[in-house]
């Protein structure tokens, strides 16, 4: 799992990078999420690193 926060806001920013923050659930500053860790989603926090902090969570399984 990775635990995404947004930092900046992405008022000013190009539509895709507006997009690919709205595809991940986020839109506020301080929002985080928790999504699953696929190469799809590291591309996506890639896009807009300049805006965002992401840190893998180790899953316990029971």
């Amino acid at each position: 799992m990775l635990k995404v926060t947004q930092l900046k806001s992405y008022i000013g920013r190009p539509k895709k990078q507006r997009e690919v923050l709205r595809g991940m659930g986020l839109g506020k500053v301080n929002k985080t999420v928790l999504l699953q860790d696929t190469p799809e989603i590291r591309g996506m926090v890639r896009k807009v690193s300049h805006l965002v902090s992401a840190e893998e969570l180790e899953v316990k399984s029971v």
